[in-house]
């Protein structure tokens, strides 16, 4: 099994050198405009992206603050997540999405997810709401683990696909549960709600929703940027002051807040790449799509599942297999890289051993786990790469399984 591979050919996991080469002219007229007029914190380019990625999300308001991990602790404060309240979310996840749950006074509480989708799984979220939390006097639940009301459920739109927010909506009205999305890698990305007969995009069914436009994510600053989404006035309201140290004007502090407020330079390149996104989506489901073909008939590997209410933009393409150290070492010694997203659930980490859950609490999670590889997934990926790419896949199964792809 042994490739060798030279610098010249190795195939990135993701690359960010060729988008913004290809933007060099609009970006570098940002810097400029930015140092011309000495507008680096909000302004005209940040209020011009917060409309701009209103109107993509189809929502009332965005309010641009400083990373996606802001955005989803603001959102959290905003819903009015108080010490003590417990929010639901899913263990594979990256920690943002429960340090975000914890720093706005909340305690995490885990369900499993769907094995297809890797997303929360709405039957389980009703078996634990039904089972695991009682009838709170004053209204509403509490969970018999920790005692605590149970105030929000937080579904995650993993590697670029939304979780299925119908029944998820529909349980939270039940209970009277807040829904923020996490929709930190789900930029674009739609479902087809059965209730409003219609693709609805991310960021637009909760009552909130948390962006993250890290670098690397399907629509990236150069830099760490993030954005709330929100039909609620009151919400985006509450989270500019939030952003801006409690301020609603220059001094008048309503309550503290922090320093998050997303850079201009950074508002105006996301700008520049907002009106290209919906192109690199579209790229994305074509690799994704190609992916799936080449795959197809490697039953070694587990390729993930799109149901057809999911319109996904595939932020990562991530595939399963038995042999996950074995397959990375192999796709790496041909030049190819590949990455985990995320192989320790949250329920299992070092910082969440107050939690006191334990292995075997959420077998499906646990499982995906331990399988999942994240494959080259990029808008400019090439064919010839992508035809490397499952080569390499198909080498790697023949010579460990026998079996002819």
């Amino acid at each position: 099994m042994g490739i060798s591979s030279t610098a010249s050919d190795q195939i990135p996991f993701l690359d960010l050198v060729t988008p913004h080469a290809l933007l060099d002219r609009e970006l570098t007229s940002v810097f400029r405009d930015a140092l011309q007029s000495a507008g680096f914190i909000g302004g005209p380019m940040v209020e011009q992206f917060e409309r701009s990625f209103a109107r993509f999300c189809k929502t009332e308001h965005a309010v641009a603050v400083g990373s996606g991990t802001d955005a989803l602790r603001f959102a959290m404060i905003a819903c009015g997540i108080e010490r003590g309240d417990v929010v639901v979310t899913v263990p594979n996840t990256f920690i943002a999405t429960t340090e975000a749950i914890t720093q706005a006074g909340g305690v995490p509480e885990f369900v499993d997810i769907d094995e297809d989708t890797y997303n929360m799984s709405a039957d389980r979220l009703r078996v634990y709401l039904e089972t695991q939390c009682a009838p709170a006097a004053g209204g509403g639940l509490v969970s018999r683990r920790s005692g605590q009301p149970v105030r929000a459920v937080v579904p995650v739109h993993l590697y670029g696909q939304m979780a299925e927010m119908d029944p998820i909506l529909e349980l939270a009205a039940t209970y009277d549960l807040t829904v923020i999305e996490d929709a930190c890698q789900a930029h674009g990305a739609e479902y087809f709600s059965m209730k409003h007969n219609r693709w609805m995009k991310a960021g637009s069914m909760g009552h909130a929703a948390a962006f993250s436009f890290y670098p690397g994510k399907n629509l990236g600053a150069c830099g760490e940027a993030g954005a709330v989404t929100t039909h609620d006035e009151a919400v985006a309201r509450k989270v500019r002051m939030l952003r801006d140290h409690g301020q609603a004007k220059k001094y008048y502090h309503d309550v503290e807040g922090y320093n998050g407020r997303m850079d201009a330079i950074q508002a105006g390149i996301l700008n520049v790449k907002l009106a290209h996104l919906p192109q690199w989506n579209a790229q994305r489901r074509e690799r994704a799509d190609e992916y799936n073909r080449l795959l197809a008939d490697n039953e070694a590997i587990t390729l993930p599942g799109e149901p057809s209410c999911s319109n996904a933009v595939y932020h990562l393409y991530v595939i399963r297999t038995s042999d996950r150290d074995g397959m990375m070492n192999h796709l790496k010694s041909a030049g190819i890289g590949t990455g985990i997203h995320y192989p320790i659930p949250l329920h299992l980490q070092n910082a969440y051993t107050w939690l006191k859950y334990a292995p075997g609490d959420f077998p499906v999670a646990e499982r995906v786990a331990a399988e999942i590889v994240s494959l080259p997934m990029f808008p400019q990926l090439t064919a010839e790469q992508q035809s490397r790419v499952v080569e390499a896949i198909h080498a790697f199964t023949v010579a460990t399984s026998g079996r002819p792809v």
